[in-house]
């Protein structure tokens, strides 16, 4: 029997410390928010805010992908902030335009009421008493 070697049965107890190893959280990657900016483009691409996005969406991605965190980082802010332009007024203008449309419809019904009865007005009440 070989017993040249420290079996693992009979190793001598060692009080090694174990450093704690310093615990890295890195930050996630940003978003390149791309399909928002696809969508404001083919969808809502009023001004041109959508195209903008997606220009932007496309470097943040680029950078990215090449390793350079905070330009990428950057970029993502710019798409974003163009996404939600695009997208406040794509949704704000049609609210807009259909206030107008009601608040115009509703002045047209009163200055039609307030001509007919301009028309239908008796000049002489007595006129129509006496036949």
């Amino acid at each position: 029997m070989d017993t040249s070697y420290p079996r693992e049965d009979y190793l001598p107890m060692t009080s090694r410390k174990q450093d704690p190893s310093p615990t890295v959280i890195s930050d996630p990657p940003p978003r390149d928010h791309l399909i928002w900016s696809i969508f404001n483009t083919v969808y809502m691409n009023l001004c041109c805010f959508g195209f903008v996005a997606l220009a932007y969406s496309v470097k943040a991605r680029d950078q990215k992908v090449a390793g350079d965190i905070e330009a990428a980082r950057r970029f993502s802010s710019k798409a974003k902030c163009y996404n939600i332009l695009a997208t406040v007024w794509c949704l704000l203008l049609p609210l807009m335009i259909i206030a107008l449309v009601v608040t115009g419809v509703i002045h047209l019904s009163k200055l039609a009421q307030e001509s007919m009865d301009f028309f239908n007005y008796k000049l002489f009440a007595n006129d129509e008493d006496g036949k």
